[in-house]
């Protein structure tokens, strides 16, 4: 008897999860593809950023010393 009162009583997570799963039947193919590929697009955004601004910084530093360091110090 206690195996099936505790089955029965859910978690308001469990009943949260359950709900979202409802919507989700709701959608359309297109609809969750689109969405997926939507979070997709920001992960990859943010990696290309990182890489602009990683060859953003590597060009300034070449232009600020163009030349050898032995060129720079002579007297």
């Amino acid at each position: 008897m206690g195996r099936k009162d505790a089955s029965t009583a859910r978690t308001p997570v469990d009943q949260y999860r359950k709900q979202i799963g409802k919507q989700d039947y709701k959608k359309t193919r297109p609809m969750l593809r689109a969405t997926r590929l939507k979070a997709e697009a920001k992960k990859t955004a943010l990696g290309v950023k990182v890489e602009i601004y990683l060859i953003a910084y590597t060009t300034f530093v070449y232009m600020l010393f163009p030349f050898p360091v032995d060129v720079l110090c002579e007297y």
